[in-house]
């Protein structure tokens, strides 16, 4: 950095001739000392402040000397005037009457400091004037906090200092209510991150101006946050000594850290950068945190609602002011799995970590007494990335280094910053953007935005969506060859250390893999082009593997830069999207597993028929455990497994297939009171039916009674055995209430001719309750249809259901497809 030999100040005293020229000599800025901020603003002040003495002695005192004195303001009056700053200056008068007067002087005295190489911004105003709250002028009561005379009547500026305090002190809560305000909305503009690539050293945050916005709270206050300030001192000298050298390189007040600039300041662009946002990011922490302790929201619903916040403490975490605070630090060191609990606290409830909280934990993870958990990390991950604020205590974990810590690669990416005029963020700032576009997704508006949320809500495994946007660009750091390889590559040795499920971890991977896969595919080919969406819809193989591409690609544009996502790239994605939906739709029963001559025994003969799609979604484990069941059923009319898992129930049946099989067992599981999640129904071409169905037990009865469970398993038993009808036992079940109007759904019923050669695909969207999936599939019985391949999904009281369906052996004809709406529609408005 500059040594402060190197900067002088030199200045011709002269108003209308006079110059200040600063000059500074510009090498590598990085490889120098510090400059001495506070000798070069002694300097400069003292010479400007000359410059003002001279142009008013000349044309302004001489006229109103005795009715006015001249204040300097704001930076000026902090003494901190950078090469090119402006000068703020108040000139406070008597009477606004004396400064209409004194129009002709006034701007004789503005012109000489323009002549001299100044650029003042002023204002002229009496004591009442400035003792009061202009809404549309915070800024004037703002640059008073830091006033000072300089010259002219000092009585007047006396009068002033008198009245100043006690006006801070009776307006404290509307000054503080308006610079909280106008500070929220200048971090809004840069959608309230700091690691922009070439960022305003002066407005963005974690700039300058958060710096003195924590002074400024004190002043108000009446106390300065001490701690605060003491903490970014060394954040202050950097972003000090940039400004000034920004200043001389542009000649102009220019703060912007361009990409030329960069090159042209440091030796290192890349690890300055670096140096930047670690010291911002310090800032941006101290200054949210004064913030939020300077925020005295009045007494009333707020208040009301940030006390009920409160009462979701618990007895390891207490939540003051929307701040997790820890109720025992000394569990920190104590219990490895307890940073873990408190990161999922943040992920269910959607707080912050409070700045103690943040700093004992930081403390840790550098510490050497901090040890990763050994075992359990990637169910307490995955936990993590399945609620609803996960993407919040995601930016915690990296904020802290506790992300770093439980995955080191991280580090490659963090701070990175990648030279292109199409990215806005930082990598790791990019990826986090990414993941807090899952969170805010959720709240979309009923545009094409909307859709996407539809699309999420139907998205059962959005962890595995936020794990591959966590680890999409995690290949930028380092490495060769294309980045989604090297991400690749990094992510299977990052998921195999935490140890992943595998087949999870096959999904994960497959997204990063191909993320940048269907931005290519919508503007670079035809996704109408039925041989161009065939082969693309092959290569993605599943629905599921569709829906979470298509949202991670949703996100990942969207966190380029606020404007990447225009509408016309939504409807491009859209449309992409349901091109390939439509293809791998019609692959459900088309595709099918065919037995080889050679495969002629038991297991062959299980698989020969089924759809592709089987062998897709299900690993080699759950096939050697439906197969298992295949030969139970040998021995038997069918065979029953029954299991619960972290998040819901899951039956397997395997069976002879019989008429209204499906419908009755849906039935079944109504009449327990369990509520139908997702289902699949295979047949192959022996007559045997593979169903599975997972479910949800919202009274928790089979949780509460475990002696019912034997009970369910000999019901489905004997229902699929056909030995026992459901249809009194569903009777007799009471019916649950209905969702709210905004989540009602309008039933609607499709059919497909074309989507397979055999069968008549058709699409059911409907509101989803109780025994739906038993109405809709005794219905197709009724009405004399087969069910071929059916796939069932709910999420959110919204049921989609697809059916491929035959009558005798053929496709539906147009007078069985009239029938078969008017029966559904019937049943699905009842």
């Amino acid at each position: 950095m500059a040594r402060a030999e190197d900067l002088q100040v030199r200045g011709s005293l002269g108003c209308r001739e006079g110059s200040i020229l600063i000059t500074m000599t510009l090498e590598k800025f990085s490889s120098r000392e510090p400059v001495d901020a506070s000798a070069y603003f002694g300097q400069r002040t003292a010479q400007v402040e000359t410059l003002i003495r001279k142009a008013a002695d000349e044309f302004l005192l001489p006229v109103m000397e005795g009715s006015l004195a001249i204040v300097a303001v704001g930076g000026f009056g902090r003494r901190e005037l950078f090469p090119r700053s402006d000068i703020d200056l108040l000139l406070l008068v008597h009477r606004t009457e004396a400064a209409e007067k004194a129009k002709e002087p006034i701007g004789y005295f503005l012109r000489a400091l323009w002549d001299a190489g100044l650029v003042p911004s002023h204002s002229v105003h009496t004591v009442d004037e400035c003792c009061q709250i202009d809404a549309s002028n915070i800024e004037l009561t703002i640059s008073l906090l830091t006033q000072r005379y300089l010259f002219g009547n000092r009585a007047l500026y006396e009068q002033l200092t008198e009245r100043l305090p006690e006006f801070i002190r009776s307006q404290r809560r509307k000054v503080n209510s308006n610079l909280l305000q106008m500070s929220g909305q200048r971090h809004s503009r840069f959608q309230n991150t700091i690691y922009h690539l070439e960022p305003d050293g002066k407005e963005s945050p974690g700039g300058i101006r958060d710096l003195h916005l924590i002074e400024w709270l004190g002043l108000i206050r009446g106390a300065p946050y001490q701690d605060a300030l003491d903490s970014v001192k060394a954040a202050r000298q950097f972003l000090f000594d940039v400004r000034l050298v920004l200043h001389e390189r542009s000649k102009r007040d220019d703060n912007r850290l361009t990409f030329d600039a960069q090159d042209e300041l440091f030796t290192d662009p890349a690890e300055a950068m670096r140096e930047y946002y670690r010291h911002t990011r310090d800032v941006f922490r101290e200054a949210r945190q004064v913030m939020a302790v300077s925020d005295d929201p009045s007494a009333g619903m707020l208040r009301s609602f940030l006390d009920w916040r409160s009462r979701l403490s618990t007895t390891d975490f207490t939540v003051s002011r929307e701040q997790v605070l820890l109720r025992s630090p000394q569990m920190l060191e104590a219990d490895p799995r307890f940073v873990m609990r408190l990161m999922q606290f943040v992920a269910r409830h959607g707080f912050m970590l409070a700045p103690d909280t943040e700093r004992r934990l930081g403390t840790l993870v550098r510490s050497s007494a901090f040890e990763v958990p050994k075992y359990g990390l990637w169910r307490e991950l995955r936990d993590l990335l399945s609620l609803p604020h996960a993407a919040k205590a995601i930016r915690a974990m990296h904020e802290s280094g506790y992300l770093k810590a439980i995955i080191p690669e991280w580090s490659r990416i963090e701070c990175l910053v990648t030279r292109d005029f199409y990215h806005r963020y930082t990598v790791d700032e990019h990826t986090l953007v990414a993941l807090d576009g899952v969170d805010t997704l959720v709240q979309a508006p009923d545009d094409a935005r909307g859709a996407f949320r539809v699309l999420l809500s139907e998205t059962p495994d959005i962890h595995l969506l936020r794990l591959a946007l966590l680890l999409h660009d995690i290949g930028k750091g380092g490495g060769t060859g294309e980045h989604s390889e090297e991400s690749t590559r990094i992510a299977r040795e990052v998921l195999t250390r935490l140890g992943a499920d595998q087949m999870e971890m096959d999904t994960v991977l497959y997204l990063i893999e191909h993320h940048l896969d269907l931005s290519s595919l919508m503007t670079s080919r035809d996704l109408q082009d039925h041989e161009v969406a065939e082969a693309a819809a092959h290569q993605i193989g599943t629905l599921e593997r569709l829906q979470l591409l298509t949202l991670l690609t949703y996100c990942d544009i969207n966190a380029v830069n606020p404007t990447a996502l225009t509408p016309w790239r939504m409807s491009q994605l859209l449309s992409a999207y349901r091109s390939l939906h439509r293809e791998l739709t019609s692959e459900l029963e088309t595709d099918r597993i065919v037995a080889h001559a050679a495969s002629d025994s038991p297991r062959g003969e299980f698989l020969d028929g089924f759809p592709t799609r089987y062998l897709q979604v299900h690993t080699p484990a759950e096939v050697d455990a439906h197969f298992a069941l295949a030969q139970q059923a040998l021995q038997s009319q069918a065979s029953v497994d029954l299991r619960q898992d972290e998040k819901s129930w899951q039956l397997t049946v395997v069976s002879k297939d019989r008429s209204g099989l499906l419908a009755n067992l849906a039935g079944a599981l109504s009449s327990f009171g369990m509520n139908i999640l997702r289902a699949e129904a295979f047949s192959n071409r022996h007559g045997l039916i593979l169903d599975i169905f997972r479910f949800s037990d919202p009274a928790r009865r089979l949780e509460y009674n475990p002696e019912e469970v034997p009970d369910l398993v000999q019901l489905i038993e004997r229902v699929a055995a056909g030995k026992e009808s459901v249809d009194k036992r569903l009777a007799s079940r009471p019916r649950s209430p209905a969702p709210s109007r905004r989540s009602r759904v309008t039933p609607v019923v499709e059919f497909t001719g074309d989507a397979s050669a055999r069968a008549t695909l058709m699409e059911i969207v409907a509101e989803d309750r109780p025994g739906l999936l038993y109405d809709l599939a005794k219905g197709i019985t009724a009405a004399g249809c087969n069910i071929e391949v059916v796939l069932i999904n709910t999420e959110a009281h919204k049921a989609l259901d697809v059916f491929y369906l035959t009558s005798n052996g053929s496709k539906l004809t147009p007078a069985k497809q009239r029938d078969l709406r008017e029966r559904l529609l019937s049943a699905l408005q009842t």
